[in-house]
């Protein structure tokens, strides 16, 4: 998965772009799903993918912090106004799909494959 990008995922996945458009030539080397902040905090790794239903300004602190790729969230989970803004500014793209995270994870799973 090393030389996928996040326009990659948008494109492949069919994900809608929400914020963070600057960001969407981040590199992407994995994915993380969890929606405890602090779980992954300590657990997500630099140029993974968060997939999580945490629709808040938190989550893009957690994501800048460790340098994460994109935000997908989840089930139609919807980003407030305070993370679609602060995305934009750190360059972190939000991404949106009505999948559930499971089914995410699969996406990404046959994307490592090819």
């Amino acid at each position: 998965m090393s030389k996928l990008v996040v326009k990659d995922l948008i494109e492949k996945m069919q994900l809608k772009l929400i914020a963070g458009e600057k960001g969407i030539l981040n590199q992407v080397q994995g994915g993380y799903v969890g929606d405890l902040l602090s779980f992954v905090m300590s657990h997500a790794k630099e140029k993974e993918v968060w997939i999580t239903i945490q629709g808040h300004i938190n989550s893009v602190a957690v994501a800048s912090l460790l340098e994460l790729s994109a935000i997908i969230l989840t089930e139609n989970v919807e980003a407030d106004e305070e993370m679609i803004n602060k995305a934009n500014q750190e360059a972190i793209p939000i991404l949106s799909t009505n999948l559930n995270s499971f089914e995410v994870v699969c996406q990404l799973a046959a994307l490592r494959q090819v």
